[in-house]
């Protein structure tokens, strides 16, 4: 970083957020929902087009911020684009996925006095609850029930009592999001970083179209990661527990960041925390018995996560070798070892002279790692990467946190190797990069001391 004040950079960094701006503006004006059919289809290309533009500009303001030591007030400037990014998403209806129409069925349900997990929506018992404004939209509507936890649903029930409607949904998610940003603010100067650097996350293009325009769930669960992270960073470790926890029943991949959270000796009163806060969410929905889980059974074998056709390492060996049947079941078992070994070496370092640093670096390698494994076929779902990322950036993980933009057109329907290689290849690349230089700083330490280098302490 230079250390002398950036000021003429300072007109760089406002003319990079003025493009994103205009990106995104852009991007509403091609309208992507006022056609169908191919019109529909070479819309959404466009938009993709100026999307992958506004990556580029977003990494550039990155590499800006990280470099320089800026002016006071640079944070200012900072939160005042995306404010204002977010407020030019919301006047435009969701655009990429139909997903939120389902979060506000599953509100109007609850408000009605009905378990969502009792019913798909095309149920005869909900017929009362239809109208062609929000029921059409719902997809899956005649054979999936609610795949969302109990906190989830919670949120919908308590903003479809309130608002019955896209509108009220995407201002919850950006509350929650908004707590996630303050909470970095605040752990930000206890890993001894400056606060501009909130602009990783929050000029963020994936996570900006994914909640603010498309108000995706995702959104509460790093609000609540975020309140986590922090909870941690002041050694409030049950609290913190109970938060991740919160982010968990709200979507399920955050349970993979847990060891980060549980290194340091202080393991038993986070995990009861959390596990009470589990209970404590699905007992609220227990009537349903076993469909408490909803499509979530289901879901794995719609997305070819059971046969191994939807995850992209499987998908690209199958074009090499004839897989046997129990491939899904070898590498769900590799994973798991490699996922084990990883949490023990978390687990097993010693303690760090930044334990702010070292929680975010943790979780950011325990949240990439699992994306990686699972390859999820939406862009939206790797929008959380970036919220760790902020404290600990790496090239590998602002990639991964940005490029699945490129998931929202396939150019061949169903591929699930190919195309998603342009996220996945360039990401294992930046890793090696990323690893390199300190990794022979470890293996040479541990040539001069005459060690053995041993994998786990590698980490």
């Amino acid at each position: 970083m230079h250390h002398m004040t950036a000021r003429k950079p300072l007109r760089w960094l406002v003319w990079l957020g003025t493009a994103l701006l205009a990106l995104t503006w852009s991007g509403l004006l091609v309208d992507v929902p006022a056609t169908a059919g191919a019109m529909h289809v070479f819309r959404v290309r466009m938009l993709l087009g100026l999307l992958v533009v506004a990556a580029v500009v977003y990494f550039a303001a990155v590499h800006l911020i990280l470099r320089y030591a800026w002016p006071r007030g640079t944070v200012w400037i900072v939160v005042g684009v995306a404010i204002t990014l977010r407020l030019l998403l919301l006047t435009a209806p969701p655009i990429l996925s139909s997903d939120i129409y389902r979060y506000v069925w599953d509100g109007r349900v609850q408000a009605a006095g009905i378990n969502p997990y009792r019913y798909v929506p095309a149920d005869p018992a909900l017929a009362f609850l239809r109208d062609p404004v929000v029921y059409p939209q719902i997809n899956r509507a005649g054979y999936a029930r609610t795949i969302y936890p109990p906190l989830a649903e919670v949120m919908f029930a308590m903003t479809g009592r309130v608002s019955d409607n896209v509108t009220g949904i995407r201002l919850v998610m950006l509350g929650f999001e908004a707590v996630g940003i303050i909470c970095l603010l605040q752990l930000l100067p206890l890993a001894g970083l400056p606060r501009e650097r909130i602009l990783i996350y929050a000029w963020n293009p994936l996570a900006l179209w994914s909640f603010a325009n498309d108000g995706h769930v995702d959104a509460i669960a790093v609000g609540l990661l975020g309140l986590a992270l922090l909870l941690r960073a002041r050694h409030k470790d049950g609290w913190a527990g109970a938060a991740l926890a919160g982010a968990v029943l709200v979507k399920f991949f955050p349970l993979v960041v847990a060891p980060a959270f549980l290194r340091g000796g202080n393991f038993w009163r986070p995990a009861l925390a959390g596990l009470l806060v589990i209970c404590c969410g699905y007992a609220l929905y227990r009537g349903a018995g076993l469909h408490v889980l909803g499509f979530l059974p289901s879901y794995g074998q719609e997305e070819g996560l059971v046969s191994g056709t939807g995850l992209w390492a499987l998908a690209g060996l199958a074009r090499l070798i004839a897989l046997p049947s129990s491939a899904t079941l070898i590498y769900a078992a590799v994973v798991a070892v490699a996922f084990f070994a990883l949490a023990v070496g978390i687990l097993w370092k010693p303690a760090p002279a930044n334990d702010t640093q070292a929680l975010c670096r943790d979780t950011s390698v325990l949240a990439a790692a699992a994306m990686a494994a699972t390859s999820p076929h939406y862009h939206w779902y790797f929008a959380w990467l970036a919220l760790p990322a902020v404290v600990a950036p790496s090239r590998a993980l602002l990639w991964l946190a940005t490029a699945p933009l490129l998931l929202i057109e396939e150019p061949v329907p169903g591929d699930r190797f190919f195309w998603p290689s342009l996220v996945y290849v360039p990401a294992i690349l930046l890793l090696l990069a990323d690893l390199r230089p300190w990794l022979a700083i470890k293996l040479r330490r541990a040539a001069e001391n005459g060690e053995t280098p041993c994998p786990l302490r590698l980490l």
